[in-house]
């Protein structure tokens, strides 16, 4: 099992909006960023994903603010898989600011697995080695 690190970063000026702060639709963008991040860490890049012929399409999201990032503010992201039980999964964000400690948003999504063709996957049985490395990491807590 790998030691995964948060997804860090600092904001992007073409991120924010004319209040200088970021725009609420990119913290989907920065959740899509931390998942991609974690699989990777985790040792299952989208790349090997796919190449087994797994789509994630998401399925619900959902965010709420606490306190905006500015341009050029680090944050990192903490994500948590809390559910999984081979057809789908849920994930859990936290942004972080880098400055401050501060949380500045929570969100999270649930994503299925299917086939090439949407067709619904239960990953125990078609991908027991997908499933079992997933299966390792729920409810992962990140060392401070």
């Amino acid at each position: 099992m790998n030691k995964l690190r948060p997804y860090e970063r600092k904001v992007f000026y073409y991120e924010t909006d004319k209040m200088a702060i970021v725009h609420h639709s990119n913290y989907i963008r920065i959740f899509e960023e931390a998942r991609m991040h974690y699989l990777t860490e985790a040792g299952l890049p989208f790349e090997k994903i796919e190449g087994m012929g797994i789509l994630m399409p998401c399925l619900a999201l959902d965010s709420s603010f606490k306190r905006p990032l500015v341009f050029d503010e680090p944050f990192a992201v903490y994500m948590k898989m809390d559910k999984f039980n081979g057809a789908t999964i849920h994930l859990v964000y936290k942004v972080v600011s880098r400055r401050s400690g501060e949380i500045c948003a929570e969100g999270s999504s649930t994503h299925c697995f299917t086939d090439m063709n949407m067709k619904p996957l239960r990953t125990k049985h078609s991908h027991p080695e997908l499933y079992a490395t997933i299966a390792q990491y729920l409810n992962y807590e990140y060392d401070f």
